[in-house]
């Protein structure tokens, strides 16, 4: 018996596992390589790729030409010809043509070729469309036994497909013919995004072409319409655009509505990374139908980032920029009077916008690497870059919950070397967390681009004040005008005041002194000196607490003589009395004297509400809450900064008044609860980093405020004061009635009292003791005249036992003393 193979069948063992490893090897050996090549084109350029593709298809419509064209002999060219004529048959003739349209439509810049998905649907369309009629035109021949070689002379082997099945179907050509010609007139249609209701005009437009002739003159443009008289026709533009009804958000964002557009603007700052100018995008975050859905964030492959991509500090130029249009604008306050707006040219462009960085590319792997540590299925699908911070989007796996992510907090801070991480879950509008991260460079949000972008030009509301620019790289503009008060806070250094300067130069680039006058309140003295004297305020700038609180009051009077002619006339807003004013539809009584003129917009804003607040909080909170309660109608809005967000200073019936809020970086979560009821602020990385909240809105947005330069705001108040004088309302700071009484019975005691009106004011020092050595009266004389000085607003309330604030200044003194003894 045979105990095991013998020798021959061994010998063909060993050989076929020979063979066997040998094809293994070889089969790795070739996988290998494959990998190798496909994973080194995935790190070549994009262009490089794209350049390849193109070139290629040359070569290809090369060898299809030379085998079709000019029948050249040879076994590639004979299986060219073969290919060729039995997939499309006598159309092979026109493939090398299509080969190259292709091969340059590759080469050629993608912005300009439009969605490729696109061209594809639209030439597959028209392809088997005219492949069809072709064969049924030839004849509609069949392949026999398996020979196919006839369908060479028709349609080819697509043609005779996609004819028999319609043929199978309808039983008859002439249903089918008109249906293949419809089929490729879409394809066409497709191909020149073109649709049908639009043929006659491009039809049209290509006569006009070869013909030579210019189309029809059209209207004019924004840039020819100024040399018009422009004041009624934006008046017009006002009074149409105005709705006196609530409804309309205080947040107007640039409008973006081609999808396309933003899948190309997309895809070209993926492939080439470098920085491009963001001027006409944004985010819609509410019902407004002006405003624009958001942009698609930028997407993140895990291939190594491209090469374009790591010029981030080359010197780039500025994009340019659209000049303002040119407005000149007829006063109502003199009928003799011109008063042009300053020119564009005072706002200097700021940088370009990088839409993509290594430092960005570098936080996604660093935050994929923290998802894997910790067992989390999250993977980043993308991210959109800010001015300041970049917001990476997170997408959850199954059954994920988003605390796994949101108590990571710290970990990525550590892991992104930042303290200043701020997570958002969700993103809104999307299935996604938030991640936001400051950038390592950040950027300068000019004022002037804010205002040179698509939607504040689009915008011409005089009360349009440019923000800066939100997360994706928008710029945020707000309308006072909607919000209708705004309650701004944030600790020292985070921005707040160059928010007010951004704010009011934005008023006086766009506003004439007859759509808007301004009350400033700056307390500190220092913050908004640079505008004094512009035509537009209707009182020197106030930096007495006392005196704002007058001011206050002066506003509630004058909010209540609109709201009496609002009344006695039958009219709901401003607007629209305004409006039946200028078209002469407003007649005052019989036997009345009075001429009726618009009523200008007022913006009233305070510095600082922490100092009035402490000179006379029952007086400044009465009347902020009379003013945000009723004044919207009439046309006055407010605008509150603090840099002391606390609860005796934003009180609880201020808040409830003052629907839209601003907070910058804050010293703690408290403030940002009292600023946004909710946290958020407290994260802030500073310098004009904020959270905008509207009315209306649910959740803050985060921005980038606007920057304006000292030069840049002393050439516009240049020009503004050049135009015109100032043209102030003498009682906007006057005392009540009440308080310019003195007491019955100060008699003879008015010497005594002009003596301690010196004494006070020129040491600004006000003390009851100090009057009683002085003067060297009595305790209860010395107490009688510092009531009688807080009357007449030269002191200010009593503080315990502190000495009281004085009110006047020394060079006051002369014109407090001579309304003292005229009063007397």
């Amino acid at each position: 018996m045979r105990n095991g193979p013998g020798p021959v069948a061994r010998g063909f063992g060993a050989l076929g596992r020979g063979v066997a490893a040998v094809w293994l090897g070889l089969a790795h050996a070739v996988g290998a390589l494959a990998r190798s090549i496909g994973q080194s084109a995935r790190d070549l350029d994009p262009e490089h790729r794209r350049d390849g593709v193109g070139l290629f298809l040359f070569g290809l419509a090369t060898v299809v030409a030379a085998a079709v064209w000019w029948q050249l002999p040879g076994g590639v060219m004979d299986f060219a010809r073969s290919v060729t004529a039995g997939a499309v048959g006598k159309v092979g003739w026109f493939v090398p043509l299509f080969l190259v349209y292709a091969g340059w439509r590759t080469l050629r810049d993608p912005e300009r070729n439009g969605p490729a998905g696109r061209q594809v649907i639209g030439w597959t369309a028209f392809t088997l469309g005219l492949l069809g009629i072709v064969h049924i035109a030839n004849g509609n021949p069949q392949p026999v036994l398996g020979d196919a070689t006839n369908l060479q002379s028709a349609g080819g082997a697509v043609g005779y497909v996609t004819s028999s099945l319609l043929l199978d179907l309808m039983q008859t050509s002439y249903v089918v013919v008109p249906l293949l010609v419809l089929l490729a007139a879409f394809g066409v249609l497709i191909i020149t995004a073109t649709p049908v209701y639009q043929i006659p005009v491009k039809l049209a437009e290509l006569r006009d072409k070869a013909l030579g002739r210019t189309p029809a003159e059209e209207a004019p443009s924004d840039g020819d319409a100024v040399t018009k008289p422009v004041r009624t026709r934006r008046r017009s533009m006002l009074d149409d655009e105005i709705d006196p009804e609530m409804g309309d958000p205080a947040y107007d964002s640039p409008v973006l509505a081609d999808r396309e557009l933003r899948k190309r603007r997309k895809k070209k700052s993926a492939a080439d990374g470098e920085a491009e100018p963001v001027e006409d995008y944004g985010i819609d975050l509410f019902a407004d139908p002006i405003d624009a859905a958001a942009d698609a964030p930028t997407e993140v492959t895990p291939a190594v980032p491209p090469a374009a991509a790591k010029d981030d500090t080359g010197a780039v130029e500025p994009p340019p920029h659209t000049p303002l249009p040119a407005r000149v604008e007829q006063l109502a306050l003199s009928g003799d009077i011109t008063y042009s707006l300053p020119d564009n040219s005072s706002l200097k462009p700021g940088s370009v916008h990088k839409a993509r960085s290594k430092a960005s590319d570098a936080v996604v792997e660093r935050l994929m690497q923290v998802m894997d540590e910790f067992g989390i299925d999250a993977t980043v699908t993308g991210y959109t870059r800010g001015p300041t911070v970049t917001r990476y989007e997170v997408e959850l796996g199954p059954a994920v919950k988003v605390e796994k992510v949101t108590a990571l907090s710290k970990n990525i801070a550590y892991a992104v070397a930042s303290a200043d991480v701020r997570i958002l879950s969700p993103i809104p509008g999307k299935s996604a967390i938030g991640i936001e991260i400051p950038n390592v460079d950040k950027e300068i949000v000019s004022l002037g681009d804010v205002l040179r972008s698509t939607t504040a030009r689009s915008d011409h509301h005089p009360m349009v004040a440019g923000l800066g620019k939100d997360v994706e790289g928008g710029f945020v503009v707000a309308n006072m005008a909607k919000m209708p008060h705004l309650l701004v806070a944030g600790a020292t250094g985070s921005g707040k005041s160059s928010f007010i300067n951004s704010l009011i130069t934005s008023i006086l680039m766009r506003a004439t002194p007859d759509e808007v006058r301004m009350i400033m309140v700056d307390p500190k003295r220092v913050e908004l000196n640079a505008y004094e004297g512009v035509p537009h305020l209707i009182t020197p700038i106030i930096t007495n607490p006392k005196k704002a609180a007058e001011a206050l009051a002066w506003v509630v009077r004058e909010m209540d003589m609109r709201y009496d002619d609002l009344a006695n006339f039958g009219f709901r807003h401003i607007d629209d009395f305004n409006k039946a004013v200028r078209a002469g539809k407003v007649e005052v009584p019989a036997g009345s004297e009075r001429t009726l003129t618009p009523y200008p917009y007022l913006l009233v804003i305070v510095d600082e509400l922490a100092d009035l607040m402490m000179v006379s909080p029952r007086d400044v909170e009465d009347s902020v809450v009379r003013i945000t309660q009723l004044a919207r109608a009439a046309g006055i809005h407010l605008v509150l900064a603090t840099q002391r967000p606390s609860v005796d200073v934003v009180t609880g019936l201020i808040k409830a008044n003052v629907p839209s809020r601003l907070a910058f970086a804050t010293s703690s979560l408290g403030d940002s609860r009292v600023i946004l009821d909710q946290p958020g602020a407290e994260k802030l990385v500073g310098q004009g980093d904020g959270l905008f909240l509207p009315m209306g809105a649910s959740k803050p947005v985060r921005v980038q405020g606007s920057w304006v330069t000292e030069a840049e705001i002393h050439a516009v108040v240049k020009h503004c004061k050049d135009q015109l004088e100032p043209t102030y309302v003498e009682d906007v700071t006057a005392p009540k009635e009440s308080k310019r009484e003195l007491d019955d019975d100060i008699g003879d005691d008015m010497e005594l009292v002009v003596q301690a009106i010196e004494l006070v004011v020129s040491t600004q020092f006000g003390s009851t003791s100090m009057l009683q050595r002085k003067l060297r009266v009595g305790f209860a004389k010395a107490g009688r005249l510092m009531d009688i000085l807080e009357s007449r607003g030269v002191v200010g309330p009593s503080e315990g036992s502190k000495a009281r604030d004085v009110l006047v200044k020394p060079d006051e003194l002369d014109s407090v003393i001579a309304t003292l003894e005229g009063g007397a």
